[in-house]
């Protein structure tokens, strides 16, 4: 009997032991060009879509009135562009990024304009509380309600015509040199 308990407690002990000198020897992907984990995307992606389901605002408290839509692209401008890109402007180094920031003016799976199938609640969600393990950070410490609301509105119109002065703003590259006037 003793011998058991020996050869349980060493069968115990020997996982967590493997796995510190995996993690310490810095053997496990850790640059964004490193092959995910197997099951790394699902990591986060069955409890967040959980948890958004949860906390879901099905109606938005502001209208997608052009001066909504506008304010949005501004503040999308200044806060979103730099990863997700603009009006047929990709980000360039959303590609060094893991995962890749969604380019969210381009057509994706299915022909769907960056994130217009979400519902505008779960954008807000995302906007405001960020995606652990994917780069997004949260907004809700940057951004009022109603300014994320008016991002979430502009993103959820983004497969529809959008007036001609938020377009032109969209298609507008950023500055390159933060030094200059735009």
């Amino acid at each position: 009997m003793r011998g058991f308990v020996v050869g349980l407690l060493i069968g115990l002990l020997i996982p967590p032991l493997g796995i510190w000198v995996y993690l310490t020897a810095g053997s496990p992907p850790v640059a964004t060009g490193d092959a995910p984990f197997p099951f790394e995307g699902r990591i986060v992606q069955l409890p967040l879509h959980a948890r958004i389901d949860r906390e879901l605002v099905k109606t938005p408290p502001v209208e997608p009135s052009s001066t909504n839509l506008e304010i949005g692209a501004h503040i999308y401008r200044q806060q979103c562009a730099a990863c997700h890109g603009l009006y047929g402007l990709p980000a360039g180094f959303a590609k060094g990024m893991f995962p890749e920031a969604p380019q969210l003016w381009e057509p994706h799976r299915n022909g769907v304009v960056g994130v217009s199938d979400d519902l505008p609640g779960e954008t807000y969600w995302k906007v405001a509380n960020g995606i652990r393990l994917s780069g997004m950070p949260a907004f809700n410490h940057v951004l009022n309600q109603t300014q994320m609301w008016q991002v979430s509105l502009l993103l959820a119109n983004a497969d529809k015509p959008l007036p001609p002065g938020i377009l032109a703003l969209l298609k507008q590259p950023l500055n390159p040199d933060p030094g200059a006037q735009q």
